[in-house]
């Protein structure tokens, strides 16, 4: 039924679908059941499961600050399931209004909304009603956050390692250039860099990232169509002398951490083996909880080993002058 058609008492339009309707696009013409089927007037409408899933989500009405202050309440002190699921699903269409903030950037929105779903109940499951703050605002950050994550994690079919300077530039670089064009400033990679405390570098990278494409190998590096990308690689393998000394260099390095975490406090060891040199290694705000410190203590405490162990390799190792760990934040 069309909106200029007369309503009968018996249908009326819910509010809740007019705010639906107001973040849907416009739809694509459809033919009229009066008009008569050719070929010529055949049209194909592509399948768009946004509007469907605004209208389901649609079903569930936001809550009050009292309601809202209850359910967080129920959920963080009783573990309350359905207090959970009732703030998870109020809050569905603040992750739809967010998405399609990053629309541009990533066309697939209900893979940018699936993922703010999943940034949404982490928020939930940190939610802290005593401090204050409305669980959307709190909510929207993880929200960006893991949107952000995926896109930078899915933007490229080759993936580019991320940052947390990435992450930020990512959700801060447009922003930045429309204010300082506002200003008639020009918007250089080392005033954005400044501006958002960053590497130039970083700036230039992603840009990079988003206005270009992927490459294939398979495309020809000229005009004359002779020569492929894939063509100009050199495959490039370790002699085998040099993949045993890498194998025996990397026991005694075993060895030697596992000879050195016998002098270790427990915590220590506890970054030492389950942050620093695991393969999937824990945060710093995971250990942080075990051991009932702040994460700012759990930092120092890497930091202080970290230099611990490369005084010991050093020693141990003469001709080696560096080590260096990789962690995960």
């Amino acid at each position: 039924m069309s909106r200029t058609s007369k309503k009968s008492s018996k249908q009326k339009v819910k509010p809740s679908e007019e705010t639906i309707e107001s973040l849907v696009e416009p739809k694509s013409e459809e033919l009229s059941p009066q008009e008569p089927s050719s070929e010529s007037q055949v049209k194909l409408a592509r399948l768009d499961p946004l509007p469907k899933y605004l209208l389901e989500i649609g079903r569930f009405e936001p809550l009050t600050a009292e309601e809202e202050e209850r359910l967080a309440l129920l959920y963080r002190e009783h573990d309350d399931q359905e207090a959970a699921y009732r703030l998870i699903t109020s809050n569905l269409r603040v992750v739809v209004q967010i998405a399609r903030l990053y629309n541009r950037v990533y066309t697939n929105i209900m893979d940018l909304i699936q993922e703010g779903n999943i940034g949404l109940m982490e928020a939930v499951k940190r939610f802290d009603p005593y401090h204050g703050a409305r669980l959307p605002t709190y909510a929207s950050w993880w929200i960006k956050a893991y949107i952000i994550k995926y896109i930078l994690d899915n933007f490229r079919i080759v993936r580019v390692g991320t940052t947390n300077e990435r992450r930020k530039l990512l959700f801060n670089l447009r922003k930045e250039k429309e204010k300082l064009r506002l200003q008639g400033i020009e918007p250089t990679p080392a005033l954005i860099a400044q501006r958002l405390k960053v590497r130039p570098e970083e700036v230039v990278a992603v840009e990079q990232a988003i206005e270009s494409s992927d490459l294939s190998l398979n495309a020809y590096v000229d005009d004359n169509h002779s020569v492929q990308y894939i063509d100009t690689l050199k495959a490039k393998e370790d002699a085998v002398d040099e993949q045993l000394a890498r194998k025996e260099l990397k026991n005694l390095f075993n060895r030697e951490i596992e000879e050195f975490s016998r002098t270790l406090r427990e915590r220590d060891k506890i970054i030492l083996h389950e942050r620093l040199i695991a393969e999937t290694p824990r945060t710093l705000q995971n250990i942080a909880e075990q051991f009932e410190v702040s994460r700012e203590a759990i930092r120092l405490s890497e930091k202080a080993l970290i230099t611990k162990i490369k005084e010991h390799m050093q020693e141990t190792f003469k001709d080696v002058t560096d080590f260096e760990l990789a962690t995960s934040l």
